[in-house]
């Protein structure tokens, strides 16, 4: 694992994975490596309540009923469908169900204006169908006819960005079950076995790029993720994600506590002054995720490493947020600004810590900028 860039969960987690196989009792629908209850542990991680004799980490943070939800929807014949804010880990999830009940979340198609009915069901190997004719052996499988063959999970991304033909080619897959290839005289259905479904993700902001069809909505179960705002949660996310990039870089850094309330903080109240705007050029471009907040993070622990003192402060956690947050110019410069000198201002002249260098090092990075 450790020559590759980003391992999958199932290899990244395969050591867990493998155990809670061992000991996994429970009843399995279809051809699923884990039962329902043994997935849901293994993504929200195990308590003392569930009597195991090794701790299980947890891997996704959120309400636990969207995690059981799916795990439902997944075990019925229905798609799966998780739409929220980018950023809200609606990918990440969907790859822990897919590694925890197929072993297999590379089974993946990204939805982009580019993609094609052939990226959802199959191509041909033109060299071979010159020479021996069209058929299985000269046909390249989509990752979701694969999905279909093996009765695993297929995993479609950004489903409403790919236009309207490619989601009515959905639609058949979902209700009738198998792909027919009309090119072959013989052998020409692909039927899928049982464990087959498909889990997509959408982003709500999105919507009206590629509407989803009435007709496609039908065969998803919906589950709607939200942005996390609770601090205690999403700290718990930031420091998850923070740990394993340190372990990733070999880094040996501390992040300060008072600096993730920084962090923590600054998001809070920008997410508020966004609500509060009473129009688009009033807030930031930026979704304010949790994803990106991690980002930020990542910059400044990643600049700090390299090129300052090994130790991360307040100015390059502000120079890191100015910079991943100001998309636009001159708008988001602006609304920073405002920010800085409205809430961060008077706040480090009431609270002090590590407030007054934080707004000096959000100043410098803005005038750069400008």
């Amino acid at each position: 694992m450790s020559d590759l860039l980003r391992a999958p969960a199932e290899i990244k987690y395969a050591e867990e994975l493998d155990w809670l196989e061992s000991v996994d009792d429970g009843p399995k629908p279809f051809s699923w490596r884990l039962s329902p209850k043994m997935v849901r542990l293994f993504i929200l991680g195990s308590d003392r309540s569930d009597g195991l004799d090794r701790e299980i980490s947890q891997k996704w943070y959120g309400d636990r009923s969207f995690v059981e939800r799916s795990i439902v929807t997944l075990a019925s014949d229905r798609g799966l469908l998780l739409i929220g804010d980018p950023g809200t880990g609606k990918s990440w999830l969907a790859e822990l169900l897919s590694a925890a009940i197929s072993r297999n979340s590379t089974l993946v198609v990204q939805g982009t204006a580019g993609t094609t009915e052939d990226h959802i069901k199959y191509s041909w190997n033109v060299s071979m169908v010159i020479s021996k004719g069209q058929s299985r052996e000269s046909m390249i499988p989509s990752p979701i006819m694969t999905a279909m063959e093996t009765g695993a999970i297929g995993r479609f991304e950004e489903l409403t960005r790919s236009t309207s033909d490619v989601q009515d080619a959905l639609i058949s897959i979902l209700s009738e079950k198998y792909i027919s290839v009309p090119e072959m005289d013989s052998d020409n259905i692909v039927f899928a076995k049982p464990g087959f479904s498909v889990i997509a993700t959408a982003n709500s902001r999105d919507r009206g790029v590629n509407d989803l069809s009435s007709a496609l909505k039908r065969r998803f179960n919906f589950v709607r993720i939200p942005v996390v705002t609770n601090k205690k949660s999403e700290a718990e996310i930031v420091r998850f994600r923070t740990e394993e990039l340190l372990r990733r870089h070999q880094i040996e850094l501390d992040v300060p506590p008072t600096l993730l309330d920084v962090l923590l903080q600054s998001f809070a109240d920008l997410r508020a002054s966004a609500a509060a705007a009473g129009s688009d050029d009033e807030k930031l471009e930026s979704a304010l995720s949790s994803a990106e907040q991690i980002g930020v993070l990542e910059d400044a622990i990643l600049h700090s490493n390299f090129f300052g003192e090994r130790a991360l402060t307040a100015r390059t956690l502000a120079s890191s947020l100015v910079g991943s947050l100001a998309r636009r110019e001159p708008e988001d410069l602006a609304i920073l600004n405002k920010y800085l000198h409205g809430v961060v201002e008077p706040r480090s002249k009431e609270e002090g810590g590590s407030w007054p260098e934080f707004l000096e090092g959000g100043r410098d990075a803005i005038a750069t900028l400008s």
